[in-house]
C-alpha cells in the first residue's frame, strides 16, 4: 500500500478546493469549527494564517502557518506540544467529529468520511502517538 501523501494548495487554488470538497459548508461551518477548536485547544494559539492540505486519498485538512510547537491541552487528560502540522490534523479531526454529527445527513457523512481519510493519513505521521493522544 502506497502512504498517503499531503499536498499544500496554492492559495490561487484555495477556494474551488475547498468550494469542491465542501461547498458553502467549508467557510460556513468546517473553517470556524477547525478554528473554534484550535482557540479551544492550545493557549498559544492566537489565530494567523493556515495552509490547506490536500491529501492523496481524497481528504483535506489545514495547520496553521508557523515555526513552532502549540501546547495542547485538550478534556480528555491529554496536554503536550505539537508541530503546527500536528496541532491542525488535531483541530481537523475534532471538527470533522463534531460536525459529522450535524442535522444534514449529506454533509454529516462528508465529515465522517473526512474524519477517516485525515485518520489514515496521520497514523504514518512522525507525531501519530501523540495526535492519537489528543484525539482519544
Amino acid at each position: 500500500m502506497n502512504p498517503i501523501t499531503a499536498t499544500c494548495v496554492p492559495t490561487n487554488q484555495r477556494l474551488s478546493h475547498t468550494d469542491h470538497l465542501f461547498g458553502q459548508a467549508f467557510p460556513l461551518l468546517l473553517e470556524p469549527t477547525v478554528y473554534g477548536w484550535a482557540s479551544r485547544l492550545s493557549p498559544d494559539y492566537k489565530g494567523g494564517y493556515w495552509q490547506f492540505f490536500h491529501l492523496s486519498n481524497g481528504g483535506f485538512c489545514m495547520a496553521p502557518e508557523a515555526d513552532h510547537a502549540f501546547r495542547v491541552i485538550a478534556d480528555n487528560g491529554y496536554e503536550g506540544r505539537l508541530s503546527a502540522d500536528a496541532f491542525g490534523i488535531v483541530c481537523c479531526m475534532y471538527a470533522y467529529s463534531q460536525l459529522s454529527f450535524i442535522d444534514n445527513p449529506a454533509m454529516a457523512q462528508v465529515f465522517a468520511q473526512h474524519f477517516h481519510w485525515l485518520r489514515d493519513y496521520l497514523l504514518d505521521q512522525p507525531e501519530a502517538e501523540d495526535i492519537l493522544r489528543a484525539i482519544d
